[in-house]
């Protein structure tokens, strides 16, 4: 088995990707492409591996969709980021889904209690694209007018497990969907409507 590379330039290419997802999820539902994506073992996706690398460390829980359990990918992360790997969504800070049509719902991930809404799942979703499905409006923090978005390849049922996530706030899990080199942020905080 031959590893992967991480990012070219660790510290400046971590610090781009978490500026990247800290911009995607202060205005909700705008695509952000991310500037660094380094080479990530299939079916891991480059942006989501940049994520993860730029997120997760040796205190980090994370939990993997079963297709992303492989030799490769877990080789990949134990080296590039030292993330333990946890059974259950419940137990994870960060979430990584390969296959949204198969994904937990989302009440399956830890949201946090009313003294700790922070201690909740970040679960990357990867997309084939961020757009092209079912079109859909975000409102809240961060959207002044709603703001039309229509990811590709949400499973059956996502935007009422969605509009369910919300009505948990302030506890609830953050989505980061990823599709290409782009990353497109619906946390808990943004209201679903249509």
């Amino acid at each position: 088995m031959t590893l992967s590379p991480g990012f070219d330039q660790p510290v400046a290419d971590g610090q781009a990707v978490f500026r990247g997802a800290l911009d995607a999820l202060a205005r909700p539902g705008s695509v952000v492409a991310l500037t660094a994506l380094p080479p990530a073992p299939a079916p891991l996706l480059p942006a989501a591996a940049a994520l993860v690398l730029a997120l997760a460390d040796v205190d980090t829980p994370l939990w993997l969709d079963p297709i992303l359990l492989s030799e490769a990918v877990l080789g990949y992360l134990r080296f590039h980021c030292g993330c333990p790997i946890v059974a259950q969504p419940s137990q994870a800070v960060f979430a990584v889904v390969a296959e949204p049509a198969t994904m937990p719902p989302l009440h399956c991930f830890a949201l946090g209690d009313d003294e700790y809404p922070d201690r909740s799942t970040t679960l990357i979703l990867q997309l084939p694209a961020l757009e092209g499905g079912p079109e859909v409006s975000l409102a809240g923090p961060g959207n002044a007018l709603a703001r039309r978005i229509a990811p590709a390849g949400l499973p059956a049922g996502f935007w009422a497990m969605a509009r369910d996530n919300h009505a948990l706030f302030p506890r609830g899990v953050d989505l980061l969907l990823v599709a290409g080199g782009s990353l497109l942020a619906l946390p808990r905080s943004s209201r679903v409507e249509g």
